[in-house]
């Protein structure tokens, strides 16, 4: 679920090398946008924002990416979403990014106190959190444990909704392999193994290879699944997108699961898509979470 000792650099160069790269993938990202650090009792998060703000703006979307990932991978969803909504995106205590982390958030209580410190310190009571992946699973702890702040959630390919298979270490592994093959290659290898990452811009993968060879400890234990009791407590808005070949979950299973234990969720399979659907199929994941946002469900 969480790291059992804090995540480091091996070495101060090897962390400005990372650094670098890193703020050439939030080169992707629209402008302006403006950088913020929150300090809370597990470390300095660092968060971005872009998107309106002020009168006449919608409630805040808050974005959480997935293990080893940073706030790049949402570039294809920051300009949709910040065209009428306020959008941060943060860096987890847990990863390589530009967040500092002191102390380790153990649990799930953890994990929900420092994302609600966060939100407290950046003056934000009513958002709509957007997971993808383990950000899926903050988010629905989130929902879990702390979810006076929040308005709706969304998870993308979530962590937490049943045991992660060996198939999905099996995913990562061959990804891997597939960055060493030549870039030509790449897409065709993408499609086929339904890894978007192989066919994403080379400034988003730089950091994340970076960060293989340089951040310690580089595993994170699997994500916990949460008890039916967990997922029945949640009384928020939720929606649930799913990919069809995904490596993370078995979608059908997945899909019942979520229907039949999170009250009024809107739960999708979405096609052609596999566990980073986000990047796969962004247009229809920006009309989702876009029509999600205007209009949550209200549950009683």
């Amino acid at each position: 679920m969480t790291r059992k000792s804090v995540g480091h650099f091996v070495s101060e160069q090897a962390r400005a090398k990372f650094l670098d790269a890193y703020d050439r993938a939030m080169e992707l990202w629209p402008s302006p946008r403006r950088e913020l650090d929150v300090e809370t009792s597990y470390g300095t998060v660092h968060v971005h924002h872009y998107g309106q703000d002020g009168p006449g703006a919608g409630e805040p979307v808050v974005l959480l990416h997935g293990h080893a990932g940073h706030a790049s991978n949402w570039y294809p969803q920051v300009a949709a979403l910040g065209e009428h909504h306020p959008v941060y995106a943060i860096d987890t205590l847990d990863d390589p990014g530009r967040s500092v982390q002191h102390t380790v958030a153990a649990g799930s209580a953890e994990n929900a106190a420092w994302l609600g410190e966060v939100l407290a310190g950046l003056g934000l009571g009513r958002v709509h959190l957007v997971g993808a992946s383990y950000g899926g699973w903050l988010t629905l702890n989130q929902a879990v444990h702390a979810p006076e702040r929040l308005a709706s959630i969304a998870v993308l390919d979530p962590g937490g909704i049943e045991k992660v298979p060996a198939r999905f270490y099996a995913h990562m592994i061959g990804g891997l392999f597939g960055m060493l093959a030549p870039r030509r290659f790449r897409p065709a290898l993408g499609r086929l193994l339904a890894n978007p990452a192989l066919s994403s811009p080379p400034e988003m993968i730089a950091p994340l290879m970076l960060a293989m060879r340089s951040y310690k400890p580089t595993a994170r234990p699997a994500a916990r699944p949460f008890t039916d009791e967990e997922l029945t407590s949640v009384r928020l808005p939720a929606l649930v997108l799913l990919g069809r070949r995904s490596a993370l979950v078995r979608p059908r299973q997945a899909l019942r699961r979520t229907t039949a234990l999170i009250p009024g969720v809107r739960a999708e399979i979405v096609e052609r898509a596999g566990h980073g659907l986000n990047l796969e199929q962004p247009e229809l994941v920006n009309e989702r979470l876009l029509r999600f946002v205007a209009a949550p469900t209200a549950l009683h």
